[in-house]
C-alpha cells in the first residue's frame, strides 16, 4: 500500500480523532474513507484535496519550465 503523510494542524487532528471515535473506527479509516468521498467528507478534507492537487500542479509545471 502506498504510503501518505500529511501535515496537520492541531484542530484538524483534534476533529479528525472525535470524528474516528464518534464512527467507532480508527483515525486511518476515518481519513481514507473522508479521501474516498464516503458521507462523512468534510470541509476540511475538502480544503486538504484542494492544497494537495494545487501542489501537484504547481509541481507538474515546474516540471515542464525546466
Amino acid at each position: 500500500m502506498p504510503k501518505l503523510t500529511l501535515d496537520l494542524d492541531a484542530d484538524l487532528y483534534r476533529l479528525l480523532q472525535q470524528a474516528a471515535q464518534q464512527n467507532q473506527i480508527s483515525l486511518e479509516e476515518e481519513c481514507l474513507h473522508r479521501l474516498e468521498g464516503g458521507v462523512r467528507r468534510s470541509r476540511y478534507m475538502h480544503a486538504l484535496l484542494a492544497d494537495l492537487r494545487a501542489d501537484d500542479e504547481q509541481r507538474r509545471a515546474e516540471q515542464t519550465d525546466s
